[in-house]
């Protein structure tokens, strides 16, 4: 926390606080809510509590639902390479899935730290000008939000309804059967999905789980998104104050000795935040990393067969999926450079500023902050990699290896 001076000049005569949080936030409670791992409060009443390890349960028995029945087809069953690489890659997505999900049901006290963290920051700021960069930030981070929904539910739509739909109803008249095949084949050790009405319930669950499983990837990139530019915002703000920390501002203290103190109390803050959200996304930053660069991998793999056996709502499918799946990996990436970045500029705005008017030797002060910036945390997947668009750049071109090495081995 930061203190606020008595003299209140060019603040915000009206400022809603609640209004604000909400800009950053709302958009991942709608994400995280429904699918159970929003954050309780601590005046949760004990029937909210197992309603929500009940939906906990149910998502995860769903996205089971998906991996089960399909791993043991590909098993029985399944005998030519490409049907089992082209069942691979959705697997591997459901596996992603759970490996994210269980992160965020384990994160949860993180998650509402971090959340809280928001919270304290939007109240306590005051000033129009800060409040202008925060908001500017928040409203940043909701587009990211949003382009990242729209990509990944986009994908869905296409891969469990398009696609089936586009590619027909397979007729096999020595058994009198007419049905829509299922985008995860099921062993008929199991159940025969083939009839009415097992193929339409079978069909319709796939959908509700796969939306499921697109929510948590989507959910999971929101929270990586809004943490990230709320924290290069605060980071923005703490520039302006230090470009004010000479001559002082009207909403700042009058000596340079506690406009020094509030500095660097909200560096540390901001640090501390930064390391939150490292925290919070050390296990999805991972498997996002890994199982990206294998998923863009076969879906490049599927697209180019597809499109050689002339099946256009196959490779429109795998193309939209190939696209949100990039665009996913290059949010956790740029967001990741974004920090990054600015953690170095506070180094640089610090020994721009006119510190040889400081009285005394106060300028001193400002070498451990440089240092700091020049050394600060970074937002890393499991801490092996970090996030940036150099790792972006590898991502893409392992995935590319891997897709020349896969059409070689199956040429």
């Amino acid at each position: 926390m930061y203190g606020i001076p008595s003299r209140k000049i060019n603040l915000s005569p009206v400022y809603d606080h609640k209004k604000h949080t909400q800009l950053s936030i709302q958009l991942n409670r709608w994400l995280l809510k429904p699918i159970g791992v929003w954050p309780k409060s601590v005046k949760t009443t004990c029937i909210e509590k197992y309603a929500c390890a009940l939906i906990n349960v149910i998502c995860t028995g769903l996205i089971g639902f998906l991996f089960i029945p399909c791993a043991v087809y590909i098993a029985l069953e399944v005998e030519d390479t490409y049907n089992t690489l082209k069942l691979s890659g959705p697997l591997s997505f459901c596996l992603m899935a759970i490996v994210k999900y269980s992160s965020l049901i384990f994160r949860e006290n993180d998650i509402r730290r971090g959340i809280e963290h928001i919270e304290s920051d939007w109240m306590n700021t005051r000033h129009y000008d800060d409040q202008n960069i925060m908001i500017r930030n928040a409203k940043f981070g909701r587009r990211l939000v949003a382009i990242c929904a729209f990509f990944m539910y986009g994908g869905a739509v296409f891969y469990y309804l398009a696609m089936p739909f586009g590619n027909g109803t397979v007729t096999e008249i020595d058994l009198n059967l007419t049905y829509r095949p299922l985008v995860y084949p099921v062993a008929r050790t199991i159940v025969d999905a083939r009839h009415s009405p097992v193929s339409e319930i079978f069909f319709w669950t796939q959908c509700l789980s796969g939306f499921i499983a697109h929510s948590i990837t989507t959910g999971a990139c929101s929270l990586a998104a809004v943490f990230a530019m709320h924290a290069y915002g605060r980071m923005e703000v703490l520039m302006r104050w230090i470009e004010h920390l000479v001559d002082g501002r009207e909403d700042l203290y009058d000596t340079v000795d506690e406009r020094l103190t509030m500095i660097v109390q909200q560096h540390v803050r901001i640090l501390r935040f930064i390391e939150l959200t490292d925290r919070v996304l050390r296990e999805i930053s991972m498997v996002e990393i890994v199982g990206c660069t294998l998923n863009m991998c076969f879906l490049g793999y599927y697209t180019i067969t597809e499109w050689e056996s002339k099946e256009p709502a196959s490779y429109i499918t795998y193309t939209v999926l190939l696209i949100s799946l990039t665009f996913n990996i290059f949010i956790f990436c740029y967001i990741g450079e974004l920090v990054a970045e600015q953690c170095r500029k506070i180094g640089d705005v610090s020994y721009l500023i006119d510190w040889h008017r400081l009285p005394e030797r106060k300028g001193l002060a400002l070498i451990l902050m440089i240092a700091m910036s020049n050394s600060s945390v970074k937002l890393t997947a499991g801490n092996l990699f970090e996030l940036s668009l150099g790792t972006f750049g590898d991502v893409v071109k392992t995935s590319v290896a891997y897709l020349n090495m896969l059409r070689t081995l199956t040429s």
